[in-house]
C-alpha cells in the first residue's frame, strides 16, 4: 500500500508541476517588454515579396481592344479628396500622403522622375537628384546616416515638410478594355505633388515637384490607414484602396492627344471646358456598358424609366405607411392629379386654315341658333 501511496504522490506532484509551467509559459506569452514591442513595429516594413505582389503586369497589345490616358487634377479642397490632405501633422502614427511620399523619396525607398511639361518618361536618365529638387523648391534638410554618393539619404523636420502648401496632385489613370476578361478597367498609374504657393503680389502659383509610379507607392499606401468621413471614425481603408477603387474626385485636365494639348490649350472657355470634361468623363464611365446590346429585358426596363423621366415620376421615392384618413386624402389628391393629366392630354389643339389649297374657310359643326 506505501508503494501505491508513493506513486499516486509522485504522479500527482508531475501534474501539479506541469500545469504550473504551462501557467508560467502564459503568462510569459501575456506580458510584452516595450522593447520588444519596438522591435516588432520596427520589423514590419515592406518586403521585396510585398513589392513584387503589388507589381502590375502589363497586359500585352494584343490582349486589349481599346485604352486611354487621362490626367487628372486632384484638389484637396473638395470633400472627397480630405483623407489625402489630413492630418498636418503626425498624429498616432497617421501621416497625410505628401509626407508619406516625401519621407520615401528622401530615404531612397521610391525613385522619383522630373516632371517634364507635356510628357513623361520613366526611365533612370529622368531620376530627380533629391538633394537639387529639396534645394529648388527651398525645403531644408540634413544629411542622413549611411547616406553615400551612390545613395544619398537625407533627414527633414517635421515643421520643415510643407505639407500645408500641397493642396494638388496630378493623377495619370489608364483606362482599357481586356477581352481576355471583357472589362474595362480603370488603374492609377502615376502621381505627382504639387506645391502651392504665393507670390510677392499675392498671385497663386503651381508648382508641379516629381512624378512617382503609383505600383511602387502601392505597398507603403497600402499601410496607412484612413477614415473617409466625419460620420464614421474607423479607418477601414487604406491610402491603397482609396485610389484603386477611385474614391477621389479629379478634374480631367488633359487626355492622350496627337497635338498634346491640354484641355484648357483645346478650349479656352470656361463654360466650353466644363462641358467637354463632363462629356469625356460620361463616355469613359459608360464605355464598357456601350458595347453590348442590351437583353429584351434590360431594353423595356431602359425605355420604362425614360417614359417616367419624361412624365416627371420618380419610381425611386417609397411607399410611406399613412393612417386611414390620410390614405384617403392621399388617393383623392392622386385622382385629381391624374384626371387633371389626362384632361390636358386630351385638350385638342386649334385648327387652321390648310393654306391656299382650301377653297373655303373651315366651318363650325355646331349649328347657330336663328
Amino acid at each position: 500500500m506505501s508503494i501505491y501511496r508513493n506513486i499516486l504522490t509522485a504522479a500527482t506532484l508531475l501534474l501539479a508541476l506541469s500545469a504550473v509551467a504551462q501557467v508560467e509559459s502564459a503568462g510569459a506569452v501575456r506580458r510584452r517588454n516595450p522593447g520588444d514591442k519596438k522591435q516588432q513595429n520596427n520589423s514590419s516594413q515592406v518586403t521585396e515579396r510585398m513589392q513584387k505582389f503589388y507589381e502590375h503586369k502589363e497586359p500585352g497589345d494584343a490582349d486589349l481592344v481599346w485604352t486611354r490616358d487621362i490626367y487628372r487634377q486632384i484638389n484637396l479642397k473638395k470633400d472627397a479628396n480630405a483623407p489625402l490632405y489630413f492630418p498636418e501633422d503626425v498624429i498616432d502614427g497617421q501621416e497625410n500622403l505628401f509626407r508619406l511620399i516625401l519621407n520615401l523619396v528622401i530615404q531612397g525607398k521610391v525613385p522619383a522622375y522630373e516632371y517634364l511639361d507635356g510628357r513623361e518618361v520613366f526611365s533612370d536618365q529622368y531620376k530627380i537628384k533629391v538633394g537639387e529638387t529639396l534645394d529648388r523648391f527651398g525645403i531644408y534638410y540634413q544629411t542622413a546616416k549611411g547616406s553615400t554618393e551612390k545613395n544619398p539619404k537625407y533627414e527633414i523636420a517635421e515643421a520643415d515638410v510643407p505639407t500645408a502648401q500641397v493642396l494638388n496632385y496630378y493623377v495619370i489613370e489608364k483606362w482599357e478594355f481586356d477581352k481576355r476578361s471583357n472589362q474595362t478597367k480603370t488603374r492609377v498609374m502615376a502621381i505627382c505633388p504639387i506645391l502651392n504657393r504665393i507670390g510677392d503680389y499675392g498671385e497663386e502659383t503651381r508648382y508641379p515637384m516629381f512624378w512617382i509610379k503609383f505600383d511602387q507607392l502601392r505597398p507603403f499606401l497600402s499601410q496607412q490607414y484612413v477614415f473617409l468621413s466625419d460620420d464614421n471614425n474607423l479607418a477601414r481603408y487604406s491610402l491603397d484602396d482609396y485610389f484603386t477603387l477611385g474614391m477621389y474626385d479629379g478634374d480631367i485636365v488633359k487626355t492622350k492627344n496627337l497635338r498634346n494639348l491640354s484641355m484648357m490649350q483645346m478650349y479656352p472657355d470656361p463654360d466650353d471646358l466644363r462641358a467637354a470634361q463632363d462629356s469625356i468623363d460620361n463616355r469613359l464611365r459608360n464605355f464598357g456598358g456601350n458595347l453590348w446590346v442590351p437583353s429584351r429585358e434590360e431594353y423595356l426596363a431602359q425605355q420604362e424609366a425614360k417614359e417616367a423621366l419624361e412624365n416627371g415620376e420618380n419610381s425611386d421615392i417609397p411607399d410611406r405607411e399613412v393612417g386611414e384618413g390620410q390614405d384617403k386624402k392621399t388617393n383623392a389628391r392622386a385622382t385629381r392629379t391624374n384626371t387633371r393629366a389626362k384632361k390636358a392630354k386630351k385638350a385638342r389643339k386649334p385648327k387652321y386654315s390648310s393654306g391656299s389649297n382650301s377653297s373655303s374657310a373651315e366651318r363650325s359643326v355646331r349649328r347657330r341658333r336663328h
